[in-house]
C-alpha cells in the first residue's frame, strides 16, 4: 500500500522489522546505542525514564542495563505491544500532549521524532515539563538543510541502512537555531553535535559481519546530530550564567561519557 510521506501508519506496516538489525529499522538501533552512551547510570532506585515515540522499544535494553524503570510513550499500538514484551511501561500517547505528571522523569530521551511533527518546540516543551530539576535530555533529530535532505531523503532512502522509503518528510525536518532558542527559554541547556554513521563499522554491517554500527560525533549539525542538555534548577539561572549562547557551543554543557571520533 502507497502512504503518504511521513504516515505513522508505515510503522504499523513495518511492526515486524523493529528488532531486525539488517532491517528497514537498522539505523534505529545504531542511534539508540548511541543514546545510550550519554545516559548516566540510575542515581537511585526506581528512578524513572520517559522515553517518546518509543516504538518498538529499541532502547529497552540499555536501559535495563543502567537501572531504569522505562516508561515508553507512542501513538502506534503494534510498537507498543512489542516494547512491552521487551520491558517497557506502555502509555498510549502523543508526544505533543504526553499523558504522564510534570516533573516524573529522571531521564527523557526524544529520538528520531522532532522531525516527525509539525511542531517540534510544542515536544521540546513536553520534555522540559516532565524532567524534573537537574534531569537529562537525550535526543537526535535531522537538520533542515539543504544537505540533510539531499542525503537523508534523495540518497539514503536508496542505500542498504537508510530509512525506509517514504518515512520522512523534509518539510518537518529541524531548524537548529529554533531548537536551541527554545530550549532555552524552556529552561534547558541544551548543545548539539553532529553524527554519522562509522565507515569502518558500515561497512562491515553490509557484508553481514557487525550486528550494529557506531555512531560517531562530527563538528557539522546539518544531516544529524543529537542534542544533550539538562533542566536548570527552578529558579532559571542558566548554569554557566550564558544562556543560549553557551548552549550552542559544542562541550559547553557536561555530557556523562566524551565521545570519541574514530572512523
Amino acid at each position: 500500500m502507497s502512504r503518504a510521506r511521513n504516515d505513522p501508519a508505515q510503522y504499523d506496516d513495518l511492526a515486524d522489522q523493529w528488532w531486525e538489525t539488517s532491517g528497514g529499522f537498522a539505523a534505529l538501533h545504531w542511534l539508540a546505542a548511541s543514546r545510550a552512551e550519554h545516559l548516566a547510570p540510575a542515581p537511585r532506585p526506581g528512578a524513572v525514564l520517559v522515553d517518546l515515540a518509543c516504538g518498538g522499544g529499541l532502547m529497552a535494553p540499555h536501559v535495563a542495563r543502567l537501572g531504569y524503570r522505562h516508561v515508553g510513550v507512542d501513538l502506534g499500538e503494534p510498537g507498543l505491544r512489542l516494547a512491552a514484551r521487551h520491558g517497557v511501561r506502555p502509555v498510549r500517547g502523543s508526544v505533543l500532549a504526553v499523558p504522564l505528571a510534570d516533573g516524573c522523569a529522571d531521564v527523557v530521551v526524544a529520538g528520531e521524532i522532532l522531525e516527525h511533527v509539525e511542531d517540534d518546540v510544542a515536544v521540546l516543551a513536553e520534555c522540559a515539563r516532565l524532567l524534573r530539576p537537574g534531569g537529562t535530555l537525550v535526543l537526535d533529530a535531522l537538520a533542515a538543510t539543504r544537505i540533510g535532505r539531499l542525503l537523508m531523503v534523495t540518497l539514503a532512502e536508496r542505500l542498504p541502512g537508510g530509512p525506509p522509503r517514504g518515512i520522512h518528510d523534509p518539510a518537518l525536518f529541524v531548524d537548529r537555531d529554533r531548537l536551541l532558542a527554545a530550549a532555552d527559554r524552556l529552561g534547558l541547556d541544551l548543545r548539539l553535535v553532529g553524527l554519522r554513521p562509522s565507515l569502518r563499522d558500515a561497512v562491515a554491517w553490509v557484508l553481514g559481519r557487525r550486528e550494529l554500527v557506531r555512531m560517531k560525533p562530527i563538528r557539522s549539525t546539518a544531516v544529524v546530530f543529537a542534542g544533550y542538555g539538562r533542566k536548570r534548577p527552578a529558579d532559571g539561572a542558566a548554569q554557566d550564567g550564558h544562556g543560549a549562547r553557551a548552549a550552542r557551543t559544542v562541550g559547553s554543557m557536561p555530557s556523562t561519557r566524551a565521545p570519541q571520533a574514530e572512523s
